[in-house]
């Protein structure tokens, strides 16, 4: 027993040593205790490999997406465009036939447009699903191995 300062009575019971009791069945002590530190490597390895996977794989999507955004600004800028120079072809028309002739001009080349950029968008959406998985893929894969 130990008193501190405030008068308070401490109690010390000393700890077993468990390294001298033997675990029937198990091993001895050191088989024990090798194959736990072995078992905690591997899963400090299968950490350091999610950490990196998920290092990378945020690093992937967030390059995709600034992508994906970047696209749909320079779309929404090329169709405001196209539209705004409709808009001044169709104010400079002289008869109803004109205004015809460039609507259905214009219809088609949004309708191309529409086509180009819809392909283009899929395109960066599929990069984005796939560079994203992959590193999460590969790493879980190297786990798997290192456990087996």
């Amino acid at each position: 027993m130990k008193v501190i300062a405030n008068g308070t009575k401490v109690f010390r019971t000393p700890l077993p040593d468990f390294s001298t009791i033997a675990l029937p069945g198990i091993g001895s002590n050191e088989q024990v205790v090798a194959r736990a530190r072995e078992s905690f490597e591997k899963i400090k390895a299968a950490s350091e490999e999610m950490t990196e996977a998920l290092r990378e794989t945020c690093s992937s999507s967030s390059r995709n997406t600034t992508d994906y955004g970047l696209k749909l600004f320079q779309i929404s800028n090329a169709n405001a465009a196209s539209a705004l120079d409709f808009l001044i072809d169709l104010c400079g028309s002289k008869s109803a036939t004109d205004v015809l002739t460039l609507s259905a001009a214009q219809t088609r080349k949004a309708f191309d447009a529409a086509s180009n950029q819809n392909r283009e968008l899929w395109v960066l959406a599929q990069r984005l699903a796939t560079e994203t998985g992959e590193p999460i893929r590969k790493h879980l894969t190297n786990v798997f191995r290192q456990a087996g």
